[in-house]
């Protein structure tokens, strides 16, 4: 019996306007920065045009890249509420992949925008087993205080012992495919951010990271038993806004680009994978073929990196010890810089830097449950 199941950060899929650029500019679309704008209402009609004229070239790609994931259950970030997931299935969706996709559920967590998790699934998957949703539960209450998870260091970044742990949420799905149990847990980590005070953003807020997953850990073993969780159908699905290595690229288009792994010494992901507990399948491929996203900001500041996880139980890993996860990266702009042997064709309308389907790449996975 076998699941097809995917992550993928859709980025941004809203369905309402964000007027904040016009008193913040780091909020402001570079092309609006371009004219002179007389007024606030001048630039909400603007605003809104641009928003509306991108949206639908992002959104034919974000479909095309989850159709080419082929998933009987995909895991989502970025959405802003039910109604522009149903928009968006029905309205791009639907013509590509039929009435796949009848079932989805999001919880609203705690990020400042309103982008929470969300899952759309199948009513059977490919081989014609029934999904089942049982129940879905949100750990978005949860406060460093109440798991005993504050620190110094994370009251060194200004987070008191009152506040949520997740900066979205921790959604716990249970399914059953067929008759046999699976749970997944839905997550977006805190992101890394701008350097603050010298101190490069990934390391001033890895003490958040680090405990959002010692507190996803919790509560796996306090559900499922320390001594067996590990060996429980689980998986957990999402952006961690982390990695454990990166491939860091060099050179230019006229000289050559060089593209060397560097691996970093400090990673929230420790603290899942310690012990075997759980299993980043994505470590399966090769090194340099884990990326799941392009950062830049500049010829300076280079490098592709996984951010984007399938972390499948030890139990449910060593049933599937073969599988190798599909890294979906037709839709990602041509700016990418991709490394030899691993270039794909974009798919159409795709531009340099936009549209595009995401920052972020789909992975997905197939799995034997039994």
């Amino acid at each position: 019996m076998s699941l097809r199941l995917a992550t993928f950060n859709v980025e941004n899929l809203m369905n309402r306007f964000d007027f904040s650029g016009f008193r913040n500019q780091l909020h402001q679309d570079r092309s609006l920065a371009l004219f002179e704008i007389k007024d606030e209402a001048e630039y909400r009609i603007l605003e809104q045009a641009r928003a509306i004229s991108h949206t639908d070239d992002t959104r034919q790609l974000t479909a095309l890249s989850i159709a080419a994931a082929r998933a009987d259950i995909l895991c989502l970030q970025e959405v802003d509420n039910i109604q522009a997931l149903n928009a968006f299935e029905y309205g791009y969706l639907f013509k590509m992949v039929g009435a796949g996709y009848r079932h989805k559920y999001l919880s609203s967590g705690n990020d400042s925008r309103g982008i929470d998790v969300a899952i759309m699934m199948r009513e059977e998957t490919q081989d014609g087993q029934p999904i089942e949703f049982v129940r879905m539960t949100s750990h978005a209450h949860w406060t460093y205080e109440q798991l005993g998870l504050h620190t110094p260091e994370l009251e060194a970044t200004g987070n008191n012992a009152n506040e949520r742990i997740f900066r979205r949420d921790c959604l716990e799905v249970d399914l059953k495919i067929g008759s046999v149990p699976l749970t997944l847990y839905l997550v977006h980590f805190k992101s890394m951010g701008s350097p603050r005070n010298g101190v490069p953003g990934r390391e001033a807020t890895m003490p958040i990271r680090i405990a959002e997953a010692k507190a996803v850990r919790q509560i796996l073993e306090e559900r499922f038993g320390k001594d067996k969780a590990a060996m429980k159908n689980f998986v957990i699905c999402g952006d961690f806004n982390d990695y454990r290595q990166r491939v860091v690229i060099g050179g230019d288009a006229h000289s050559g680009y060089r593209f060397e792994v560097a691996n970093e010494t400090l990673s929230c992901l420790d603290v899942l994978l310690a012990d075997g507990w759980c299993e980043n399948v994505v470590e399966r491929r090769p090194e340099i073929d884990r990326w799941t996203l392009y950062h830049t900001r500049g010829p300076q500041e280079r490098h592709l990196c996984q951010l984007d996880y399938l972390l499948v139980s030890q139990g449910l890993a060593r049933r599937n010890s073969n599988a190798v996860p599909d890294i979906i990266r037709n839709g990602q702009p041509f700016r990418t810089i991709f490394p030899p042997g691993q270039e794909v064709e974009r798919f159409p309308r795709t531009g340099w830097d936009r549209p595009k389907a995401s920052d972020h790449c789909p992975v997905s996975i197939t799995l034997d449950l039994v």
